[in-house]
């Protein structure tokens, strides 16, 4: 039971502090921001490449959600487990 609990809490600390870096990530994946020279090369131009459009990119943005429900379920379980050992549930 106790072992249950400290990989539970493992998990769930492992998991949010995970969270931005995988937000951030996912960004980048979607688009890049970046500074391009222009032709006189007297300045920069900004521009964005972006890799995924449309429903790929709707699809891709959900990766942090999922992510996020992920650790909650570890969460609940853990809350679920805890009260069924004490018989209260």
């Amino acid at each position: 039971m106790l072992g249950g609990f400290i990989a539970g809490f493992i998990t769930i600390l492992v998991g949010v502090t995970l969270l931005p870096t995988i937000a951030n990530e996912v960004q980048i994946a979607k688009c890049n921001d970046g500074r391009l020279f222009n032709i006189t090369g007297t300045g920069t131009d900004d521009f964005q490449f972006c890799n995924v459009s449309g429903a790929s990119s709707t699809l891709l943005g959900l990766v942090t959600l999922f992510f996020a429900i992920g650790v909650l379920g570890v969460g609940v379980a853990l809350v679920t487990d805890g009260l069924k050992s004490a018989g209260m549930m």
